[in-house]
């Protein structure tokens, strides 16, 4: 499958699905388009360091930190979630005695 995507633009929804994916979704303009595309070599991301190198050139690009965080740790949202599973069973186990009715 496929890990990163570049694009000169992405739609909102696709963007922020890319991440929750897994999917590194890189925005460049036009102009590097061309030259990525037009490449024919190897070309390398390295999310490290937030650039993309091909033809003997380097192209940066931005990403929020917490995403980049995020994808470089393989963490989701349903693993992040489970880093505070500890916490979430104390905060049950008082909660319900407390209001057992419930």
């Amino acid at each position: 499958g496929f890990k990163v995507i570049i694009a000169p633009s992405f739609a909102d929804i696709f963007y922020n699905n890319c991440f929750k994916n897994g999917i590194l979704p890189i925005v460049q303009n036009n102009g590097v388009m061309d030259e990525l595309f037009n490449f024919k070599g190897e070309t390398t991301i390295d999310l490290e360091s937030q650039s993309v190198d091909a033809n003997d050139k380097t192209y940066t690009f931005e990403v929020d930190a917490e995403r980049k965080r995020r994808l470089l740790n393989g963490l989701d949202d349903i693993s992040l979630t489970l880093q505070y599973e500890d916490e979430i069973k104390s905060f049950e186990t008082t909660y319900f005695k407390k209001y057992s009715w419930l």
